[in-house]
């Protein structure tokens, strides 16, 4: 949107105005029958996390992170694209794990913690500490893990393409994702 301002030489002069209520934008989409609609579509304190996907979605993803307390909730979830929101105890770990086919890009929210990598489940010889804003980009075949070494949850989000989990996941702990994988 573009406002005239008038000063003293010639116009045209513009002004870009920052829309800062983008959270109440409408959101269009379709309803069970294929019917176009426009709703409010907001993710917030009072609105419960969970798979939004596959339908148009936008979100305040660091105010939602922040507020997962999970180990893992599929926050959306399209045909070719996946967002999961994770969140670490003190001491926790995701786990040693591979995704031959897939990159995989992770962001730390809130916390401190270490990452390690390798092409060798034996020899993780890529760490790095991690932290708040710190991103992650794991290549396809590599093993990695993320550890939580602060004294606080480490909450991040992860994003796979294409999903790795089935649409609606959500594990309340490590162990019940041990269990469903």
């Amino acid at each position: 949107m573009y406002y005239y301002v008038s000063y003293c030489c010639p116009p045209p002069y513009y002004v870009n105005v920052p829309i800062n209520s983008y959270r109440a934008l409408p959101f269009y989409g379709t309803d069970s029958n294929g019917n176009p609609q426009y709703q409010a579509q907001r993710v917030n304190n009072q609105t419960s996390i969970r798979d939004y996907g596959p339908e148009p979605f936008v979100v305040d993803i660091e105010e939602v992170t922040k507020r997962n307390n999970t180990f893992r909730t599929a926050l959306w979830t399209g045909n070719h694209l996946q967002v999961t929101l994770m969140s670490l105890k003190v001491g926790e770990d995701i786990g040693l794990e591979i995704h031959p086919e897939v990159d995989q890009f992770l962001r730390v929210e809130q916390g401190q913690g270490v990452v390690r990598m390798g092409r060798n489940r034996n020899n993780l010889n890529y760490v790095r500490r991690i932290h708040d804003d710190s991103a992650i980009m794991v290549p396809a075949g590599t093993w990695h893990n993320v550890i939580n070494t602060g004294n606080v949850p480490l909450k991040l989000y992860s994003i796979y393409a294409p999903p790795q989990h089935p649409r609606g996941t959500v594990h309340a702990t490590k162990a019940e994702a041990m269990a469903a994988e």
